[in-house]
């Protein structure tokens, strides 16, 4: 065992008490989150273990192929592990992230639907009482979103009917680079499909790259959404980045007051991008400890006001 020096000491010693003030600010009714989208490179125990100490409320599983929680990796006995050390840690389960590509080929669709009925399963075998919405964005291009608006509707209907008889939720989420990327074709997508099984997953980040103002995203779309990502970015629609929260310029003190507003009572998840993990040296730990911190200071904030 090596003991700390004077000079490690006094360094740790701040930030630590500073870390624990923001996970003691974080307010009660705001379920906070971290994607494990973020930490693939860490086992699942590890990455719970992680998050839980961090102060997080509970995660999100990427289901996508290659991570650690992708559906055909866990075993019977892999689910009951994960569920008892989920309730041991007072974890809960967020969301369930996939990526699923729509509008796509007859083949891909079914593939898809296929994919929905394999997450949805893990999620009631995780979280029976409380199963997780499964949230995923969709694909395309922006300028394909006229050509493409009426078959994604109707590829979504049938995701609907598949989240109905599996008792899950699906969460659709608009993404400044896919064919879904604006208030009006999300607010569209959901009355045409008109079903409470399908509604939105909602990301400021991918309109703020759009100039859209955070009061009039958060009005036209947090109602319609089950699920919240965080992030920040920088740049506009055609040449931008994403960012870890905290790093950028959402207002998260303002953004907080508006959730209380419209009364959103779902959670609020860090998701960590591709752009940041990606990057040499990530580190997922940290990348978790600096978004909680972050988030913690400026939602206390914004409720107090």
């Amino acid at each position: 065992m090596r003991w700390l020096t004077r000079r490690e000491w006094l360094c740790a010693v701040p930030a630590a008490m500073a870390f624990a003030q923001a996970r003691a600010d974080m307010p009660k009714g705001i379920p906070l989150g971290f994607s494990l989208y973020g930490m693939k490179s860490l086992a699942l125990s590890d990455a719970l273990k992680a998050c839980r100490a961090i102060g997080y409320d509970g995660v999100e599983f990427a289901l996508m192929p290659g991570y650690p929680a992708e559906p055909k990796l866990l075993t019977a006995n892999d689910r009951k592990e994960l569920r008892s050390r989920l309730t041991d840690l007072g974890l809960v389960i967020h969301g369930l992230m996939e990526n699923l590509p729509e509008p796509a080929a007859d083949a891909v669709h079914k593939l898809n639907l296929d994919r929905l009925k394999a997450a949805a399963e893990l999620g009631h075998t995780l979280s029976p009482d409380a199963p997780p919405p499964i949230e995923t964005v969709l694909g395309g291009k922006p300028a394909e979103w006229d050509k493409v608006k009426d078959k994604l509707a109707d590829r979504l209907a049938a995701w609907a009917d598949a989240g109905k008889a599996a008792k899950t939720v699906i969460a659709v989420k608009p993404h400044v680079g896919n064919a879904l990327h604006t208030i009006d074709g999300a607010t569209w997508l959901l009355k045409q499909v008109d079903s409470p099984w399908l509604r939105l997953a909602f990301d400021y980040s991918h309109f703020e790259l759009r100039g859209v103002k955070l009061a009039e995203a958060v009005v036209a779309l947090v109602p319609l959404a089950v699920f919240v990502h965080v992030k920040d970015a920088k740049g506009t629609a055609d040449k931008f980045e994403f960012l870890l929260p905290g790093e950028g310029t959402t207002d998260y003190a303002t953004y907080a007051k508006l959730l209380a507003q419209v009364k959103y009572a779902g959670p609020v998840v860090v998701e960590v991008s591709g752009m940041v993990s990606g990057k040499p040296g990530y580190d997922a730990v940290a990348a978790a400890k600096a978004s909680h911190a972050a988030l913690a200071i400026a939602f206390a904030r914004g409720l107090k006001k």
